[in-house]
């Protein structure tokens, strides 16, 4: 079968193959025929050796597609049935998961370890245990979530990483409220999203801050009220709250350099909230005596803060309702073998989200 893959972690291009194969199929796994999948910019992260990943591995973990067939001890799904890719299952009984905080299980990161396809030259891994650049996966049950028959491929892959995320970010770790000020650091996929998670909380202000103008402009279509490059968000932050600082401030791109500058432009008793994932070696840092003295809460956001399950449910009822934009989100289409295409379009900002069609 056909499947995007990175031989070595540094590289910046995939090689489109045709000799890998899904491995893994047992009790408690599924097969699934991948159908779309989103390049998110984890994928881009781990290809570069910011996120740990071994290699080589096949990128892509924002998917959605069919079941082709079901392991021993497997309920709730049978062949043919829709999900989308779930990149951090919950196991339901670790500490975390007792604790209701299911997005902080570890159950999907072992996974990453083990290879789950193959080629002639030996084992080839799955990014975050999946690996969804790829017509067909093995991955544990609980990665397949079944979704209505409503809902196409391509919203549903979107819905299974960047949406969850950004939406959760201000819906369920910050917690925006109706009225406040926001401004949103980075508007790809996820800035983007999480502009939208604001819009649906009902924050009176939104300020989108990105380099590329083309972003900045998405950014108003989807429910900012201003957009501004880096070197105006000082200016905003005058503007608009008379130099106080927004009441929340979301860094949506994974550098301890814009987390600082999203500290900065935070209110006193105000919410920064790192959704960006960063670098193992990348430290931000605060003095002691501005952490205690301007009281602002620091909240990482991991997959949306939230149990995944209930926050799919949620955004596809607010797809359903008009209430959020998910197909526009989707500003590029290619198959399989433009892959290295839309990576470029990542990586140079020309995309909020490429859509890959298998």
């Amino acid at each position: 079968m056909r499947a995007a893959v990175l031989h070595e972690i540094g590289q910046d291009k995939l090689e489109v193959l045709d000799d890998v194969e899904a491995v893994g199929f047992g009790p408690g796994k599924v097969r699934l025929r991948i159908r779309a999948t989103g390049l998110c910019h984890s994928d881009v992260s781990a290809m570069s050796g910011v996120l740990p990943q071994p290699a080589p591995f096949i990128p892509g973990h924002e998917g959605a597609g069919e079941v082709i067939d079901v392991g021993d001890g497997v309920s709730g799904l049978s062949a043919g049935d829709r999900v989308l890719v779930c990149w951090l299952p919950a196991c339901g009984a670790c500490p975390s998961c007792k604790r209701g905080q299911t997005q902080l299980c570890l159950a999907g990161f072992l996974n990453a370890g083990t290879p789950n396809f193959k080629r002639p030259g030996g084992d080839v891994f799955g990014f975050a245990g999946t690996g969804t650049f790829t017509e067909e996966v093995v991955v544990g049950a609980g990665c397949a979530v079944p979704i209505p028959d409503d809902v196409p491929f391509e919203i549903a892959a979107l819905i299974g990483c960047g949406v969850t995320t950004g939406l959760g970010a201000a819906i369920n770790t910050a917690q925006v409220e109706a009225g406040s000020s926001v401004a949103v650091i980075g508007c790809g996929g996820v800035g983007i999203s999480t502009v939208q998670g604001a819009r649906v909380q009902g924050a009176a202000q939104i300020v989108a801050v990105d380099p590329v103008a083309s972003r900045r402009e998405a950014a108003l279509r989807f429910g900012a009220t201003e957009a501004v490059s880096p070197e105006e968000f000082a200016d905003a932050k005058q503007r608009i709250t008379g130099g106080e600082g927004f009441d929340y401030v979301f860094e949506v791109v994974g550098k301890s350099a814009t987390a600082r500058t999203a500290y900065e432009n935070t209110r006193r008793g105000g919410t920064l909230c790192i959704v960006g994932a960063g670098a193992l070696d990348d430290h931000f840092q605060v003095n002691m005596f501005e952490l205690f003295f301007d009281e602002k809460r620091i909240l990482p956001s991991m997959y949306g803060g939230g149990d995944v399950l209930r926050s799919y449910e949620r955004a596809i009822a607010l797809w359903r309702a008009g209430r959020i934009d998910l197909a526009s989100m989707i500003t590029h289409r290619v198959p399989l073998e433009g892959i290295n295409d839309a990576l470029e379009q990542m990586r140079t900002g020309a995309s909020l989200r490429t859509c890959v069609e298998l």
